[in-house]
């Protein structure tokens, strides 16, 4: 996944690169890198579970820097919110969409969401230039205010480290290849924007299909904060696999077709997800807890879809 991300890059920064569509068909490919990396190689490392050396974790987490997104804010966003309050409305990130997406029953519904099934995809396709961008710099200010950095110095080394990083990103994904390339700069940055749209939409696929369906549940805490089910149970409760029966493209996304196994066991590398699967599932029927899964992705993403539409007419639901 390193060498589908940065061989395109390295040709398109060469120069040699002189016509339109082997520009887009390199940055396309790039962008196919970029996802992998971030399924399979930064999500286990930043879980600590790609080796039993935390060094080895710590630096394969800095992959999450060099495709433009930062391992700090990912790791508070879908480390701490997302896997300790999954599908909790306002305190899990992966659901606390912009006001134009409703991705849970208890978020406010405006009526521009009944057409959220058709335009989502756009918004998908975006997803991880708003995170190379702006995302990351507003996430890290509302960590602070929300006392995950200590002291003034912390968060500004932080966010230090945030610009340089994204610095470095922007140089060579995007400013060198504007210099390089003997094409109008519009061009290079459209090519780069169509690498961005092929990431988004393909993370944003694999996610959001994994929680934001029919068969889950979006529990509400009660006046005391707490959750009325066990973390496992509401784990179980919450999450979606899909297309177990698929080796390769189980390896493609790095296990995440296996979301209920990560999301009890994330400090397990996802190499292990198929066989602990018929174990995890075993035991839930046994205890008469829901083991919800699809057969294919390509019917996970119609539920997700359903999912969409029934959320974009459903009016606020307090239960």
């Amino acid at each position: 996944m390193l060498g589908l991300y940065f061989i395109p890059l390295v040709l398109i920064n060469t120069g040699i690169v002189t016509q339109t569509w082997l520009l887009f068909s390199l940055y396309l490919i790039s962008g196919l890198g970029m996802a992998g990396i971030g399924m399979g190689v930064m999500h286990d490392a930043i879980h600590g579970s790609y080796s039993r050396n935390q060094k080895v974790n710590q630096y394969l987490g800095y992959t999450m820097n060099l495709i433009g997104a930062n391992a700090v804010v990912w790791k508070i966003q879908h480390n701490v919110l997302h896997h300790t309050y999954t599908n909790i409305d306002q305190a899990d990130d992966d659901i606390n969409a912009p006001f134009f997406l409703r991705f849970s029953p208890h978020a406010k519904r405006y009526w521009l969401h009944r057409f959220q099934h058709i335009y989502v995809w756009f918004f998908y396709g975006l997803s991880t230039i708003s995170w190379v961008t702006t995302k990351d710099f507003i996430r890290i200010s509302r960590y602070k205010k929300m006392g995950f950095f200590k002291g003034k110095n912390e968060y500004r080394n932080e966010v230090l480290k945030v610009i340089a990083w994204k610095l470095l990103y922007y140089s060579y994904a995007l400013v060198l290849p504007i210099i390089m390339v003997p094409l109008a700069w519009w061009v290079v940055l459209l090519a780069f924007v169509s690498m961005h749209f092929i990431t988004g939409l393909l993370i944003s696929l694999v996610f959001q299909t994994a929680h934001v369906m029919p068969n889950n549940e979006f529990p509400i805490p009660d006046e005391n904060g707490l959750i009325a089910n066990e973390w496992a149970i509401h784990q179980l409760a919450t999450t979606t696999n899909y297309s177990p029966r698929s080796p390769f493209f189980s390896w493609l996304i790095g296990g995440l077709n296996y979301q209920i196994e990560h999301h009890l066991l994330p400090n397990v590398c996802h190499v292990h997800y198929t066989k602990l699967s018929s174990i995890v599932a075993e035991t839930a029927a046994e205890f008469g807890i829901p083991y919800h899964t699809k057969k294919t992705f390509v019917a996970a993403i119609w539920d997700h879809v359903k999912m969409l539409n029934q959320l974009g007419s459903m009016k606020l639901t307090t239960k």
